[in-house]
């Protein structure tokens, strides 16, 4: 097979189909059947109770009324897609147990965002994420953060609204565009009708399937194998069991400085920034419950990172006990998943309909965040700022039909993810070449009182530039190499010989035996890394620029401000004095650390206009619990007060 080649495309030899599609019988399709239906059901439910009442803040906000513990499950379920459910187990089947060490980033991943980004965007009762932007810099950033995102989205729509239709013709001959169109119109429907709510609840109950339809595999697997003991017990022996490699080079693929630390940016991107989280975080009742609920994910994410990884060592020990067959060796890798889940519970009806209808959850929980998360932004940032004179019907309407857009468009986009290669891999890149730039966006403005507008656009042209110049090298490069990448970081390894000569395309170089030299060692940055490479990017040259381009006059501010403009305090994080905070009380005299003003906001709210979700401009004393950037402070009838610290060595 040429490097060129799609390596999706199941290779089944003509006298084995029969086999393949009897495997999935009439039960398997009942169980995959009712999942669509139950999903749209409870989709449904949301869109017609209380139809003709509804609101354009409870069609893309829930009405800020969500609790704890759906919104946790959706924030789990958003990323926790069918590129996960299949590329994971592949992973640890193919590499070993290294990838494992991604759960060490998941506590500062979602730590960062609790208690930095939740607290910011609550506090300014934003609906788009990128209404931030327009605060902290001007409207050409806001829509330049926008387009970018919108841009990430469709994109990994195609990859993750392809992944599961592929695993489902690989093994049961069901028709590949035919499940692909089927999975984006109930998509589509349920989500442009009943809005946020919608898809949260959706969520919830498509978390449940995933957990299930991954435990199923786990308990019978290891059961047929002699018990989750016997299974580390020879994967060990295979060196299946990766130690922890400490080597700080961030050219090799997988290390645990790269998974634990350049982890932590990309989840940075997906949890902190990224609309599809921020739109639950804001739809919450309380910016307690919103911290909550980020905090619940973690328990989740390990949970659902172990059940992954055992899925990839069980059907590694049992494809020792079991040898593969032919058609199984020629499949790409992405697909040994469903091929182990049919071999596995071939004799148990209804139970490969439930782990299939697991991939399906997970594609239907992300794609259906995406919609309504593409439709808010494109209405809140790039309609509403032109039009404020909709009126809400005509607001509602267009809601859904931006959703309807975005679900054809993405239906689009899935043929072009069927050019891509690993599905894991592919995923993550791109979230790390499009997400990481605007992950540097968003701290440029939040940790850096000195950055202007300018600045800002220019550092994220850069650090997508940056991207995309090491992204696109990288596939190049790959496809140039012919050569299938050898599995790195385990002491020994050894894929079925017919496994070999088969040119996996994706979007990380190979790892080859003779060591990259020039622009082809840039290339062959680890994907982890890309988040933190492009933020980085974003941030130095929005800085730089920021600095050359300072006015002559300047608005002084306690945090510093930018010169010739008014800065927001409330769009910015006090980074240095939150620090300073945590040290005793000797170490903070010493260094003079002092809280010398409190902003009253009802001086400077004419200053901060904020964009409301009615389209009108309005100061923040007019809303209720909008800004307590302290902790305890109550409004009781008085404006809120925002304090800064100025450290004075």
């Amino acid at each position: 097979m040429s490097a060129g080649v799609n390596t999706f495309a199941p290779l089944l030899p003509t006298s084995d189909t029969d086999v393949v599609t009897s495997t999935f019988s009439l039960v398997d399709y009942v169980v995959f059947v009712l999942l669509l239906v139950l999903s749209l059901a409870i989709g449904l439910y949301h869109a017609f109770r209380g139809w003709g009442q509804h609101t354009v803040g409870q069609l893309l906000m829930a009405d800020r009324k969500m609790s704890c513990l759906p919104v946790a499950l959706s924030l789990l379920a958003t990323f926790q897609s069918a590129v996960a459910i299949l590329g994971v187990p592949s992973e640890i089947y193919r590499f070993g147990t290294q990838y494992w060490f991604l759960g060490c980033c998941y506590f500062l991943g979602l730590l960062i965002p609790a208690h930095v980004f939740i607290p910011v965007f609550y506090r300014l009762h934003l609906t788009s994420a990128y209404e931030y932007l327009e605060l902290r810099f001007n409207k050409a950033v806001r829509v330049c953060g926008t387009v970018t995102f919108i841009f990430q989205m469709v994109i990994y729509m195609g990859v993750v609204l392809y992944a599961p239709s592929l695993a489902l013709n690989a093994v049961t001959g069901f028709d590949l565009w035919l499940s692909v169109l089927t999975l984006g119109i109930v998509c589509t429907v349920y989500t442009a009708l009943g809005g946020l709510k919608a898809v949260i609840w959706t969520d919830v109950f498509q978390t449940l399937v995933m957990f299930l339809g991954q435990l199923v595999v786990i308990i019978v697997g290891s059961a047929k194998v002699g018990g989750l003991g016997h299974v580390w017990e020879v994967a060990s022996q295979h060196g299946r069991i990766s130690g922890i490699v400490l080597d700080p080079d961030p050219f090799v693929r997988h290390t645990f400085w790269t998974l634990a630390f350049g982890g932590v940016f990309m989840m940075l991107s997906l949890y902190g920034v990224n609309q599809a989280q921020v739109q639950r975080y804001l739809s919450s009742r309380t910016e307690k419950a919103a911290v909550l609920s980020c905090y619940a994910v973690f328990p989740c994410q390990q949970l659902v990172l172990c059940m992954s990884c055992l899925i990839g060592l069980v059907m590694f020990v049992y494809y020792q006990e079991y040898p593969m067959s032919t058609q199984q060796a020629q499949a790409a890798p992405d697909q040994f998943v469903l091929y182990f889940v049919m071999d596995l519970l071939k004799g148990l009806p209804g139970l490969p309909g439930l782990f299939v209808a697991c991939l399906f959850s997970g594609s239907l929980s992300t794609i259906s965040s995406a919609f309504n998360s593409l439709a808010t932004v494109t209405m809140e940032d790039l309609i509403r700022p032109w039009f404020p004179q909709f009126s809400e019907v005509q607001a509602i309407m267009l809601s859904r039909i931006l959703a309807f857009g975005y679900g054809l468009l993405c239906l689009g986009m899935a043929y072009i993810s069927s050019q891509m290669g690993s599905v894991l891999q592919a995923a993550l890149s791109i979230f790390g070449m499009v997400g990481g730039p605007l992950l540097g966006l968003f701290c440029l403005g939040m940790f850096f009182p000195c950055a202007n507008p300018l600045g800002a656009i220019v550092g994220l042209l850069a650090g997508l530039i940056m991207a995309f110049w090491i992204g696109i090298g990288s596939i190049v490069t790959n496809m140039a190499s012919g050569v299938a990448p050898s599995p790195p970081n385990i002491s020994s390894f050894s894929l079925p010989s017919n496994l070999t000569t088969v040119t996996m395309t994706t979007l990380m170089p190979p790892t080859t035996l003779s060591k990259p030299t020039g622009l082809q060692h840039l290339y062959s940055l680890s994907y982890l890394w890309y988040s933190a490479h492009n933020s980085t990017t974003v941030i130095v040259v929005g800085l730089i620029v920021s600095l050359l381009t300072v006015g002559d006059s300047e608005v002084p501010l306690p945090s510093g401000g930018m010169r010739g403009r008014t800065l927001n305090p409330r769009t910015i994080y006090p980074v240095l004095p939150k620090l300073l905070a945590l040290l005793p009380m000797s170490c903070q005299k010493r260094f003079h650390c002092i809280s010398y003003s409190q902003v009253d906001l009802s001086v400077d709210t004419a200053a901060f206009p904020e964009k409301m979700s009615n389209g009108t401009l309005k100061n923040s004393r007019d809303k209720e619990a909008v800004a307590v950037p302290e902790e305890g402070s109550a409004h009781q009838g008085n404006s809120p007060t925002f304090i800064l610290q100025e450290t004075s060595l």
